[in-house]
Parts: C-alpha cells; structure tokens; sequence
C-alpha cells in the first residue's frame, strides 16, 4: 500500500546441489523472496520458474514435493498431537504408499534426532526438538529443494551439529538446501554460494570467499563477515 517494493529486480538462478545462504539484515527481502520459491507468495512482477515451469501455473500444495519450505518458528507449523501425525500429514496428503511412509519415518527420526520421541506431542518438545520435527515434516516429503528460515535460531551447540550432519546428508542425495541466515559461522560452515541482499536488491552473489571478501559492500548491507580462520 505504501508502494514499497518488497522485492526489486531480483534475478538469479540456482541450480545443481550447491548449497545457497542469503543474507542481509531484517528488512532486506529475504524471507519474501523464498516464499516465492514454492509460491507461497506469487510475483507481481517478473517470474519464478523451477525446472523452466512458473510457480504460478501450480498450488503451493502441489510444489510442497519439490520445495519444502521450513518456518524459523516451529509453532508456525506444527499442529498435530504427536511427532509420528506431524511427520506423516504431508505424505498421506499426496498419498505416498503406507510402506514407503514408514521407510522413511525411521529414516528421517533418526537423521533429525527424535527416533525416541515420535509419539510425543510437538508441544512438549524443546524448542531445539520443535525445530527438528518440523525439518522432519519436511524432509518425510522428499522433496528436491529445502528452505531453512534461521535454522540456528534458539539452536544448542549439539543442535547446530546435528543440522551440519543434515545439510551434508542431504546434499550427498543431490538435494538442495538453501538457508536465511544471521548466523555467519553457520553459513560459512555449510554454504559454499552467498546472496547478499538489502532493501529487496542482490548486492553480492558468488563463492563465500569472494563474497566475505567484500568488506566495503558488506558494510552497506549490515553484514559482518565472519572472521578469517
């Protein structure tokens, strides 16, 4: 209303499995321009294509099998009374067979931790626990492309480890994981390709060394590169 662009003429393409951090301050257009990538929010300008299709010609619910989106707070997207119903909802919506629901609900529970805890209300869960159900719920979908909103937000030491371990696991299955970030050690541990974005522009995009070199432009954006190890 105000004629504020969220987003303005944003263009990049990802593609193969190089892992994606985007970063910048709170404002910048982040979280707005990744909802674009399942159509959680549809361009009102321009196009988002995945595979060379426009998100526009499908329902969010149809991308949900390619690009599974996980909020920065879980409470945003839990809503089932236990571990086992929330991890299950997606696949029985697209009506993936019984058998193949059960591999990979043991497959999943174990890679993000709550093997023990299926039949445990979300809700009672640690907030570290909450956000591993719903990386859970979004990883029992197998899609293609995984969006972590601030995964490290309110995580532990153990927790930002055990999603080191997922960002690798999943890149070795050729899937692709694309971060928001403020957390600058996590991003350069995980994320080998860095967008720099502020007031819904691209100020950097290229190889993390390249980008973290940058220091003047960094500036401008609010971004503190991590120290040099």
């Amino acid at each position: 209303k105000s004629g504020h662009k969220a987003l303005d003429g944003v263009s990049f393409s990802i593609s193969g499995n190089e892992p994606v951090a985007i970063i910048g301050q709170n404002g910048a257009g982040k979280t707005t321009l990744v909802k674009h990538f399942n159509g959680i929010l549809k361009a009102t300008s321009g196009k988002v294509l995945i595979d060379g299709i426009n998100v526009d010609t499908k329902d969010t619910s149809e991308w949900a099998c390619e690009v599974g989106y996980v909020f920065q707070n879980p409470d945003d997207q839990l809503f089932l009374e236990s571990v086992r119903k929330e991890f299950s909802f997606g696949p029985e919506q697209i009506k993936m067979d019984s058998k193949l629901i059960e591999e990979r609900m043991e497959l999943v529970s174990n890679l993000v931790g709550l093997n023990n805890k299926l039949d445990i209300h979300p809700f009672d869960l640690s907030l570290t626990e909450k956000k591993f159900c719903t990386i859970g719920a979004i990883l029992m979908m197998d899609p293609k492309v995984i969006i972590f909103d601030e995964p490290t937000c309110g995580q532990d030491v153990l927790g930002n480890l055990r999603l080191k371990k997922i960002i690798k696991t999943l890149q070795s299955q050729g899937k692709l994981c694309i971060t928001i970030s403020h957390d600058m050690k996590f991003v350069t541990e995980n994320f080998s390709r860095i967008i720099v974005m502020q007031s819904g522009r691209v100020l950097l995009d290229g190889p993390a060394e390249k980008v973290f070199s940058q220091t003047d432009i960094l500036r401008l954006s609010f971004v503190t590169p991590p120290p040099i190890t």
